[in-house]
């Protein structure tokens, strides 16, 4: 994906930013009590964010490359954008049903090698309205059933595997 080789990451810096991470959802998520209450919720949060951090490290072990976050915005709003439209499309279809609809499969030439960064790309493809990855095809090729197969599937998915690449640091990314 990318024509140099990234330095793996600390296994500290990672787990100090995980822990972080795990913490913040957590207090996202709780309800927290006040006076004594408050320290032990305090306690059962970090004791779940050690917790969390330990299996994710066994899970999923910090590796080369790091995420390029100006590529993760783009990427991110690009997806709600699509999301959006592509649900206002199915809805207005859903309940228009004389619009004429024309399913089929797509063919998607991937560019992300098989792995952790394709399955990434497969889960975030299958939450937009309108496609969903249905399997692997010869070679290097991911297959997609379309609800409307005249639509410009290919060229979006296309855009959104360059995003993915951006975001994995294995493209041009600014930032």
């Amino acid at each position: 994906m990318g024509g140099h080789e990234a330095a793996t990451p600390s296994v500290t810096g990672v787990a100090l930013a995980r822990a972080a991470g795990f913490f913040g959802c957590w207090l996202l998520l709780a309800t927290l009590g006040t006076g004594a209450d408050l320290i032990a919720d305090l306690v059962a949060g970090l004791v779940a964010a050690a917790a969390a951090t330990w299996i994710s490290l066994q899970l999923l072990p910090p590796g080369p490359g790091r995420i390029h976050y100006g590529a993760l915005g783009r990427l991110a709003w690009r997806f709600l954008w699509q999301s959006v439209v592509a649900g206002i499309d199915v809805a207005r279809r859903a309940f228009a049903p004389r619009l004429s609809l024309q399913p089929g499969y797509l063919s998607h030439p991937a560019r992300i090698p098989p792995g952790p960064g394709r399955a990434v790309f497969g889960a975030l493809t299958s939450l937009v309205p309108g496609t969903l990855p249905v399997g692997a095809g010869p070679g290097d090729t991911l297959i997609y059933h379309c609800l409307d197969a005249s639509q410009p599937a290919a060229q979006g998915l296309a855009v959104d595997e360059a995003l993915l690449i951006q975001v994995l640091g294995g493209g041009d990314a600014d930032d």
